[in-house]
């Protein structure tokens, strides 16, 4: 398995990426938690030099089940375990919460899961499923992140759509009071209904903003430009790079009813922003692209914010 994915479990269809186990239908928080290869915890221990001289102030973070050092950090870090994290979305989202994939990334640095809301939406005619990712690192290299995100039935595209209106995203850092700062993110985070509602406007008014083939093409070529010093490879590649997005607006099966509006080149934006071929393949990009998508992608807020603006 490559580097970056240590351990995960999905739900029937194979992601993208190609990699984890396959289960039949969605689990609960401790099934997920075995499945997802997390059952395990993070202790802390004290730091020594070589000369067994303590090192003040800062902290290993240590799994228990094979004494892989995770990160280090200082003494004011708190720790969430992995399964305080399902016991997290388990009361958020109510009883009989169900999970479509979680794992282990970076040797098990970060780890997230992705649980299905109670509901399906029906807005402007789409089949809405919202999910809530959680995320979380345990190497000190970030915070500690909630959101829900609605996915697309047809062809299973994340709209991470910058909503205004509505308040859908949560962080913290690992420090203070973090039973209380949970707690806030119970209080705050999840309004479903509310956000749906929302989320149906967004979707009418990008629906209603038609748009003409050559003003397509012109957003494309302001979502991957060409710097003015462009080899004949680079130019050659963003070429190929603008196809494939053209492609992806104009050509796309499942956009062919929705019509020629911002709300179809938003959806072929992020079907180009998480399926794409790179440019330049390394051993872990599908792994580096799956981070990205967890945390949210540039590309589509982009192409969000300048459908907006239209």
């Amino acid at each position: 398995m490559a580097a970056n994915v240590e351990s995960m479990f999905y739900v029937r269809e194979t992601p993208w990426h190609g990699l984890g186990t396959r289960v039949n239908e969605a689990l609960n928080s401790e099934e997920a938690l075995t499945a997802a290869g997390l059952d395990w915890n993070v202790i802390q221990e004290p730091i020594y030099t070589e000369t067994e001289e303590l090192i003040e102030g800062y902290k290993a973070n240590v799994r228990d089940t094979d004494r892989q050092v995770l990160g280090v950090v200082t003494d004011r870090y708190k720790i969430v375990q992995n399964q305080e994290a399902f016991a997290f979305t388990d009361e958020l989202l109510g009883e009989g919460v169900r999970y479509e994939t979680a794992g282990s990334l970076q040797g098990g640095r970060k780890v997230w899961l992705l649980a299905h809301l109670p509901h399906e939406y029906i807005i402007s005619g789409e089949r809405i499923s919202p999910y809530l990712v959680f995320f979380n690192s345990h190497d000190g290299s970030g915070a500690i992140k909630a959101a829900i995100t609605p996915i697309r039935v047809v062809c299973q595209n994340t709209l991470n759509l910058a909503l205004s209106t509505a308040k859908r995203s949560w962080s913290m850092i690992h420090t203070g009071d973090i039973k209380g700062k949970m707690q806030e993110a119970k209080d705050t985070l999840f309004m479903a209904e509310k956000y749906m509602d929302n989320l149906g406007k967004e979707f009418e008014t990008l629906r209603k903003k038609k748009l003409t083939d050559q003003q397509v093409l012109d957003y494309i070529e302001i979502l991957l430009p060409l710097e003015e010093d462009s080899t004949p490879q680079q130019i050659k590649n963003m070429k190929r790079l603008r196809e494939d997005m053209k492609m992806r607006y104009f050509d796309a099966p499942d956009l062919k009813d929705v019509g020629k509006n911002a709300y179809a080149f938003v959806n072929a934006v992020s079907d180009f922003a998480t399926h794409a071929e790179p440019l330049r393949r390394t051993a872990n990009y599908k792994e580096n692209l799956f981070t990205r998508t967890v945390e949210g992608n540039p590309l589509i807020d982009k192409a969000y914010q300048m459908m907006k603006a239209a």
